[in-house]
């Protein structure tokens, strides 16, 4: 991040420790006045929200409200999602497969939430973090479960239920499903993970691929600020 330069007034905010109502309302009015529409404003976001260890309620609510907006909505396909846009977010917030915090999880759920289209390998990497939760105690999701528990508790019952758009999932979503059932012991999972596993079936046709030359973002400069 060091060869980064912040516009005014991103630059003020990001020599702050805590983030602040007071700050997301300077950055809406002065640096993003038309929201996150550029590659630079990804970066600025980007490292603003690693420069800054504390951060408000609201912070938290804008990045993942512009971020997501970006990526459905401003680039290719719009409105939707592709295998590049997928790649493009588990190269941006994953390591080895583990989304690397809450607030970047809540991200990727927002995208999938707002997408007409979203492939089974974005799925499952949402799911998979359940499962890196319950048998490894890492990820986004382990830091924002309640009980920390060897079972299917309510919680994640209602965060699979977030993520699966239908009963016909993609085979990597059934098996990581059937990984998340097969860590577990039935008998001690909440009542409802049987009915979710006993109601999904495996697409019958494999999604449509699409290929495409069109970047994302500039992959340097966004990369260098997300491991800032």
């Amino acid at each position: 991040m060091s060869e980064f330069r912040f516009a005014f007034p991103a630059c003020v905010v990001a020599g702050k420790h805590r983030l602040t109502a007071e700050d997301i309302v300077l950055l809406r009015k002065h640096a993003f006045p038309e929201g996150i529409r550029t590659s630079q404003d990804v970066v600025a976001m980007l490292a603003l929200n690693n420069s800054c260890p504390e951060k408000c309620a609201e912070w938290n609510a804008f990045f993942v409200e512009q971020i997501a907006g970006f990526i459905v909505h401003y680039t290719y396909p719009q409105g939707s999602l592709d295998e590049i846009n997928v790649a493009w977010i588990m190269r941006m917030f994953t390591t080895d497969g583990v989304v690397n915090s809450a607030l970047e999880l809540e991200l990727i759920l927002h995208v999938m939430e707002i997408s007409a289209n979203v492939p089974g390998e974005l799925r499952a990497l949402a799911l998979d973090q359940l499962r890196l939760a319950i048998t490894d105690g890492v990820g986004g999701y382990q830091l924002s479960r309640a009980v920390d528990r060897k079972n299917i508790t309510r919680q994640d019952v209602d965060f699979t239920m977030r993520i699966l758009r239908s009963i016909a999932v993609s085979p990597a979503e059934y098996g990581v499903l059937h990984q998340i059932e097969q860590a577990t012991l039935p008998g001690a999972n909440h009542p409802h993970w049987a009915g979710i596993m006993a109601a999904v079936t495996l697409r019958d046709r494999p999604e449509s691929r699409r290929s495409r030359w069109l970047r994302v973002v500039d992959d340097e400069p966004v990369a260098q600020a997300a491991v800032a």
